[in-house]
């Protein structure tokens, strides 16, 4: 389990394709030894798990379901990756609970930036757009953020100045893909009026 709060990032410097599935392999700074090896990592908010480390490169395996509900279908070398670890006993949440569980590829519409921040515009398959709540929680790379707006075709998102320089949102323009993941509460909420009716 993560909640979205972003410290680390990484960069794909090796895909290797499989008969059903792909490694890729991560470089980063992020602190972890081998002692870590089987631990999850969200990796744009897909969690991954950790099969091997060497020279600070990770090595996951994705398969051809996680890569066919995510943006992996379409990664390549030099992507930058946001990466969280799990969240800790004790560990305070910042964000809100993420399960790293993506259930949608968004793409984004538009971006502008006014004063310091940036209005993200992202539209969602037709789908998951009644699953977007206005205010609540969503996940958009893993990282954790709120909706401002619904739309018709999606929802808006503002990014404040740090969450932009510290994960890769500030690489993304128009027409990149994200993975999303709503938020958890809200899925279990209107499963449970629908089950009512």
């Amino acid at each position: 389990m993560f909640n979205g709060i972003i410290f680390n990032k990484g960069f794909v410097k090796k895909i290797l394709k499989r008969p059903k599935g792909i490694n890729i392999f991560i470089k980063s700074s992020i602190k972890l030894s081998k002692k870590d090896i089987g631990v999850s990592i969200a990796c744009d908010g897909v969690c991954l798990t950790l099969i091997t480390l060497k020279n600070k490169i990770m090595e996951f395996y994705l398969s051809n379901e996680t890569i066919k509900r995510s943006k992996f279908k379409y990664l390549k070398i030099n992507d930058q990756i946001n990466l969280e670890l799990p969240l800790e006993y004790g560990q305070k949440i910042s964000g809100h609970i993420c399960q790293g569980h993506v259930d949608t590829v968004g793409s984004i519409k538009d971006i502008k930036k006014i004063d310091k921040s940036y209005l993200f515009n992202f539209e969602i398959p037709i789908r998951e757009r009644s699953n977007i709540i206005e205010k609540a929680s969503i996940s958009i790379n893993g990282i954790s953020l709120t909706v401002s707006k619904v739309t018709k075709k999606g929802f808006q998102i503002w990014i404040i100045p740090h969450t932009f320089k510290l994960t890769n949102l500030s690489k993304l323009k128009k027409g990149s893909l994200v993975n999303i993941e709503v938020d958890i509460l809200s899925k279990y909420v209107k499963k449970f009026l629908n089950e009512k009716k």
